[in-house]
């Protein structure tokens, strides 16, 4: 039997501890995911979900559990750490960039996560053809742009560019949270395509947060929903191939 990728084993995460506002967002939480699996994520607000990225990500630590990586618990691993493995993009298209640097810089900066810094020489120049070629497969103008300032392009521009500098240097985990919500309808339907054909290809393990029903039926392999903490939805294959939205609709009015 093949070993998961990333395991959560009883995961338990509270905010306001110790004081009588505190609350479990996480509530003994238990997933498993497996290495390709692309994975998208329904619930309602306050669910857990962006809880579950930031515990998975280690900018928010958990109170017991385990989170394993390959069978190795990560649980304590600082934020840094994981950059090792683990790329993530945000909902906001200024969040996974530096504004001030080009597109270039930020693509140079992404190929250098997670290595040691050092004042070795950039040699940004001899990157640049390679990085055209790379953001032409955006289609929406990036090339053109590489040394364009980030703080100035636009909010589709700006998130792709966060989206490949997420996958510049495949990640173990990618994690998509909700990183289409901001664009305009057009600009987000192409970005799922483009992501869609970037996790095919690349063959990357990924959870993305959607509150769009149809994508989170046309994409992915497996479907799960988070309610009060814990994943009471998961389906795979076949089974969320013959899923639909008003199964969907009705699955949450019944646990709602």
């Amino acid at each position: 039997m093949t070993k998961p990728l990333l395991e959560l084993k009883n995961v338990v995460l509270k905010v306001n501890r110790n004081t009588p506002e505190e609350i479990m967002i996480l509530d003994h939480l238990n997933l498993t995911i497996n290495a390709g699996d692309f994975i998208t994520v329904l619930g309602s607000n306050g669910a857990g979900k962006s809880t579950l990225f930031n515990a998975i990500g280690g900018d928010l630590s958990i109170d017991s559990g385990q989170i394993l990586l390959n069978g190795k618990d990560i649980s304590h691993e600082s934020v840094e750490k994981r950059t090792r493995f683990l790329a993530r993009v945000f909902q906001d298209p200024k969040l996974g960039t530096a504004p001030r640097m080009n597109v270039a810089e930020n693509l140079l900066l992404a190929e250098r996560r997670g290595q040691r810094r050092t004042l070795a020489p950039r040699h940004l120049n001899k990157q640049l053809d390679r990085y055209k070629e790379i953001t032409a497969t955006m289609h929406n103008g990036l090339d053109e742009r590489l040394t364009t300032a980030t703080g100035n392009l636009s909010g589709g521009q700006r998130q792709a560019l966060s989206f490949l500098m997420a996958t510049l240097k495949r990640p173990e985990i990618l994690l998509l949270d909700e990183h289409t919500a901001a664009l305009d309808p057009q600009t987000s339907q192409d970005l799922m395509h483009l992501t869609n054909a970037r996790v095919q290809e690349e063959q990357l393990t990924c959870l993305m947060i959607t509150h769009h029903l149809e994508d989170a039926l046309t994409y992915g392999n497996r479907l799960i929903v988070l309610h009060h903490g814990k994943v009471t939805f998961d389906v795979a294959g076949a089974e969320k191939d013959a899923l639909t939205t008003e199964k969907l609709y009705s699955f949450f009015a019944e646990i709602e």
